[in-house]
């Protein structure tokens, strides 16, 4: 996890990844660090992993994400989640690493869905980019291009992880009580990330 006063916004490089970063959280040995992972990635993605996942930077994105999640979480990621609960699992993963997501989701997604407000236009991102870094030096030196990258991936990521729909739409989350259950047991506070969900049943 980024450090409290950081905003990693290396998230650029793509979208959720989702069959490749079940393939790294497989790949990843007990024994090993995921540094080691992430090295043995880049070798074997050739092969393993599509095309535009084997290089080092996205890998370490990737890595970056699914190291986040416990052992359990990832273990269920790789044997047992449906394509449901693994961009659920997905989401909370990117929400751990990239502190710029996790409050995107509770200072914007969820306080719309909370006031009936669920169209999330692209401006959402801005008004919010803008006020975080007002007082934040390293969003504040990012380029136009930059930030409008980091929009247009960001958005994909969402899609993908289905948070939002095809047309922008926040949509409510919809996964399995076993999954809920496992986020519950962890942190509570984390099923926050996600639009709609009914706490405490």
């Amino acid at each position: 996890m980024e450090e409290a006063n950081e905003y990693r916004m290396s998230f650029s490089t793509g979208g959720l990844f989702l069959n490749e970063s079940v393939e790294v959280a497989r790949m990843h040995r007990e024994e090993e660090s995921w540094e080691q992972t992430l090295n043995r990635a880049v070798e074997e993605g050739q092969t393993r992993l599509p095309k535009e996942a084997s290089n080092r930077r996205t890998l370490r994105e990737i890595v970056n994400r699914v190291s986040t999640l416990s052992d359990e979480e990832r273990a269920y990621l790789t044997d047992g989640a449906d394509r449901t609960d693994q961009q659920a699992l997905l989401w909370l993963a990117c929400c751990r690493a990239y502190r710029f997501m996790r409050e995107f989701a509770l200072e914007v997604i969820r306080e719309r869905y909370l006031s009936y407000q669920l169209d999330l236009p692209l401006e959402t991102f801005d008004t919010f980019f803008e006020g975080k870094a007002e007082w934040n030096e390293g969003l504040a030196n990012l380029s136009k291009s930059t930030r409008m990258k980091l929009r247009q991936i960001m958005f994909r990521m969402m899609r993908e992880a289905a948070v939002i729909s095809d047309e922008d739409k926040i949509q409510t989350a919809y996964f399995s009580p076993r999954l809920k259950a496992m986020i519950q047991e962890n942190n509570w506070k984390e099923l926050l990330y996600f639009p709609g969900l009914v706490l405490g049943d």
